[in-house]
């Protein structure tokens, strides 16, 4: 019968001195599989070939300091995310400022604890699970998005672009940096629910009559239940962006009729950047609309369809807006103007 395989998470010990790796090995062994090493090069190896979850690390030793080996490691795309605990008898309140300037998560100190040493492997482990999954998380959302672009005519550039715009709005508009960052990977999914649309409406060339735009404002709710209800964080936002983020600020938006600050600040973000990147960028059918015009449409709707406010925000911060959009151009040859059809106030 083949052996079943050592899922316990892999820990790398590092010190120069056998007898404290015999310490650390004695209180560890039971829970975790370790891989040892004796000098920073040899770590660095194992970091790199191993993939550790964790590593605890000495600092003074011979020829390279675990300072020096905890900075290598975070300069490498292979090895920057592993978490560096410091065991040292460097007990000097600035060695230990030192240990988590060059990247450290925690510092122990020399003779060790072992229900202090298990208790603080345990709570960085955790954390790296969290993060793990909320990365895991953070690329569904944005596949997902990513999703409603192969259906629309538009590109997956402007999810990008538009989603750093309404990072941008949401700082100056007050959110925490937390929230701007969910509000970042959250506005992506705000048109996931063009997948239920057919693709005769989607894909329309010209206005669509009134029965067709009435099955085009569906995707709204559709994207809502794909989404689904959710109690907080990152997904609660996406479904309320993909909800509200047609609600106008006079209340003739879709598909609540919600008005002013009954429209969520996420939603009235969304709808300025998605407007704006929708005129400002080039498409098949359509050339992008010249800076001007298209701001001088967002100061016209001020009051109307956008919160005036966020126009006013949206105006401060549009210096940051234009290095977004010049980091991220459209690739496509515009059309001429006289292939351009009527363009319906963005969908």
């Amino acid at each position: 019968m083949q052996a079943l395989k050592d899922s316990r998470p892999k820990l790398l010990l590092v010190d120069d001195e056998p007898t404290n790796l015999q310490v650390l090995r004695h209180i560890l062994r039971d829970d975790y599989r370790l891989l040892f090493a004796k000098d920073g090069m040899t770590a660095l190896e194992l970091a790199r070939n191993e993939h550790p979850s964790l590593i605890l690390l000495d600092i003074m030793m011979p020829d390279m300091t675990g300072y020096e080996v905890c900075k290598t490691l975070k300069l490498s795309p292979e090895t920057r995310d592993i978490p560096v605990i410091f065991v040292t008898a460097l007990a000097d309140m600035n060695d230990e400022a030192e240990g988590f300037a060059v990247g450290g998560v925690d510092y122990l100190t020399k003779p060790v604890s072992a229900l202090i040493v298990k208790a603080r492997v345990r709570t960085h482990l955790s954390l790296v699970t969290v993060d793990e999954l909320r990365q895991s998380r953070l690329l569904i959302v944005q596949r997902l998005g990513l999703a409603a672009e192969y259906k629309d005519n538009e590109t997956g550039l402007h999810v990008i672009r538009m989603s750093h715009y309404a990072q941008v709005l949401g700082r100056a508009a007050g959110l925490t940096e937390r929230e701007a960052e969910d509000l970042l990977h959250a506005a992506p999914m705000h048109d996931v629910g063009k997948i239920g649309i057919p693709d005769a409406i989607l894909k329309k060339p010209g206005k669509l009559d009134p029965e067709e735009w009435a099955v085009m404002q569906q995707h709204s709710s559709i994207g809502a239940d794909i989404i689904g209800e959710h109690k907080n964080g990152l997904l609660k936002m996406a479904h309320t962006i993909a909800l509200h983020h047609h609600e106008k600020w006079d209340g003739t938006g879709y598909p609540n009729g919600l008005r002013g600050e009954a429209i969520p600040l996420i939603a009235r973000i969304v709808a300025i950047v998605d407007v704006f990147d929708a005129l400002s960028s080039e498409r098949p059918y359509k050339r992008a609309w010249p800076l001007e015009d298209t701001l001088a449409l967002l100061r016209r709707d001020s009051g109307t369809h956008f919160d005036p406010n966020l126009v006013t925000l949206f105006l401060d911060v549009l210096p940051a807006i234009l290095e977004i959009q010049a980091k991220w151009p459209e690739g496509s040859v515009a059309a001429p103007l006289s292939s351009v059809p009527h363009v319906q106030h963005p969908a």
